[in-house]
């Protein structure tokens, strides 16, 4: 680059010397008003020339300035260009740069692997802790308020009520550990964990799921049918907490050589320039995770869109 530098300077010096040398120009003093009208134009001209020249150079750290202001943790990929002209030293400054986002990305993709394969172990043993202990436990408890009603006619009404909200407290608890950990998922396949889902959803309110799923889907990685079904969940509690939608339509279908999970509804959509929450980064860390491209549409008053696509098999 200080050769390039240099040598655009001494092509405007050497301009410059030329014009002197062959130009006839006689400068008198004191300097004549069109003497100092040639004088300035020409220097305008040598000034104009070097900026040209010097912006051409300097060109490649500015946009590689730019590519580094604009790198987003939450959206990996996005590299500096290479541009062999722009100076051995800028080529280099922009392969460093690049070698150094393969690291952190890498570094953070396994990080996220480690923190969320724990995190999903925990899940599962909270589940199955709250299926076979509390569970049995309230199941139990029912049972014997039952019997005790049937044996005390003159407090069967309490007991027959105090049964009737341990069984709904059952369904709760059963209910969350399908959360935590979805079963059907794990027994069933992706389709059929998510057939669940979308009829739970049904069930807890008002917004209509719509179904659209491909009967054709390819085998896939147990890690991506996870962030697939994880992805689904968070947009589908989205939809129930925040949208005031009426409908949410969650379609899953092969486009080309990927898997393509949509979640869009017609609810109120966000505010331009609202923060993403914790869901939504949840959902790119997720997504980068597995390789996915997590895209989020969402406009005032038109619902909003989340898009997964992932390659079948990818696991990184």
């Amino acid at each position: 680059m200080l050769f390039q530098v240099f040598a655009g300077n001494a092509a405007v010096f050497i301009v410059a010397l030329l014009l002197l040398a062959v130009t006839p120009i006689t400068i008198h003093a004191p300097i004549r008003l069109g003497e100092l009208a040639f004088l300035v134009a020409g220097l305008l001209l040598l000034l104009s020339a070097d900026l040209v020249l010097l912006r051409r150079t300097l060109g490649p750290l500015r946009r590689l300035a730019e590519t580094m202001h604009a790198v987003d943790p939450t959206r990996p990929g996005r590299r500096a260009k290479e541009e062999a002209h722009a100076g051995s030293e800028i080529l280099a400054l922009a392969q460093a740069f690049n070698e150094m986002l393969d690291r952190v990305e890498t570094e953070r993709r396994n990080s996220a692997r480690v923190a969320l394969a724990a995190q999903e172990a925990e899940r599962l043993r909270i589940a199955r802790e709250l299926h076979d202990e509390i569970g049995q436990t309230l199941t139990a408890v029912a049972l014997r308020a039952e019997y005790a009603a049937g044996q005390a006619p003159a407090q069967s009404e309490a007991l027959t009520d105090i049964a009737e909200t341990i069984k709904a407290s059952l369904d709760d608890v059963r209910a969350i550990a399908r959360e935590l950990r979805p079963e059907a998922l794990d027994d069933l396949g992706l389709v059929n964990a998510l057939i669940a889902l979308c009829s739970r959803v049904g069930q807890q309110g008002s917004v209509r799921v719509r179904r659209e799923f491909d009967g054709r889907l390819p085998q896939l990685d147990a890690d991506v049918e996870l962030v697939i079904y994880r992805v689904a969940q968070e947009a589908l509690t989205n939809v129930l907490r925040h949208s005031q939608a009426a409908q949410v339509t969650v379609s899953l279908r092969k486009q080309d050589a990927n898997i393509v999970l949509e979640v869009s509804d017609d609810g109120r959509g966000l505010e331009e320039g609202m923060d993403e929450g914790s869901g939504i980064a949840g959902m790119r860390e997720r997504a980068m995770l597995v390789g996915a491209d997590l895209q989020i549409t969402a406009e005032a008053d038109h619902g909003v869109a989340v898009k997964l696509s992932v390659a079948p098999g990818t696991t990184h």
